[in-house]
């Protein structure tokens, strides 16, 4: 069984810490791997392949121009699509140059809808089962920091007046969910399973938006139970135990 996870620097295993980024070993795919290794070994044995092809800074744009390569040419039985934090950025130093003018999201929620579309339907074409992530909850608190360190409180000021950080990424989660429905595609909730989880402090980077490896942990292991019921009922895969 050969498992894709696409994505952005999320997928990739990101963090932030003491004001770097860095590329963590333990990051989703990897532990999603363990995890299937662990219980499914007498199924799988050491059969089991999941991809990590997540990009740092990568957007929906960007994951329609890799998506063949990326994708379809490996042949997988499942990918799991997780992107839309990037989508809903805004370019910080236009905004911090120009504060009273009007700024859109890098890329527009119309568009994000669209690729995220785009891209399920090419995955269902060529055979393989896409599953959509939901997006991972930010820190606003520490969010707005990081970008007022970075560029001037009129950031802020600026993201406020449009409805705050958090009002833009649940905008694009919503979203997301309602194609997810539209399209009859699974769904998986990491959102709200890292929410209950514990302090956010504990699950989301110094930068507000990465994961610690303790939130990428949660992750995992959320995707892993919603996919081990999909396997349970998948006639393509022999699976005698969840």
């Amino acid at each position: 069984m050969k498992i894709i996870c696409f994505g952005d620097s999320l997928t990739r295993g990101v963090t932030f810490v003491k004001g770097r980024l860095k590329i963590l070993k333990n990051n989703y795919p990897k532990i999603l791997q363990e995890l299937f290794l662990n219980n499914y070994k007498d199924e799988f044995g050491e059969d089991i392949h999941i991809m990590n092809k997540g990009v740092f800074n990568d957007n929906s744009d960007l994951l329609i121009q890799r998506l063949e390569r990326d994708v379809i040419q490996e042949k997988p039985d499942y990918v799991i699509i997780e992107i839309g934090g990037n989508d809903c950025d805004f370019v910080w130093a236009e905004v911090a140059k120009n504060p009273t003018d009007v700024h859109e999201a890098t890329v527009p929620v119309e568009r994000y809808i669209n690729n995220l579309k785009s891209i399920v339907i090419k995955i269902k074409e060529a055979g393989p089962t896409p599953i959509l992530s939901t997006l991972p909850p930010l820190d606003p608190v520490r969010y707005y920091e990081r970008i007022m360190e970075s560029y001037s409180s009129q950031v802020s000021d600026w993201i406020c007046k449009v409805g705050g950080i958090e009002h833009w990424h649940s905008n694009y989660n919503r979203s997301l969910k309602k194609l997810a429905e539209e399209l009859n595609v699974m769904s998986i909730d990491v959102r709200s399973a890292i929410k209950r989880a514990g302090d956010l402090k504990d699950l989301i980077s110094d930068d507000g938006i990465h994961l610690t490896e303790k939130g990428y942990k949660v992750f995992a292991e959320e995707i892993f139970q919603k996919l081990s019921r999909i396997l349970e009922n998948d006639t393509r895969i022999k699976m005698d135990k969840v």
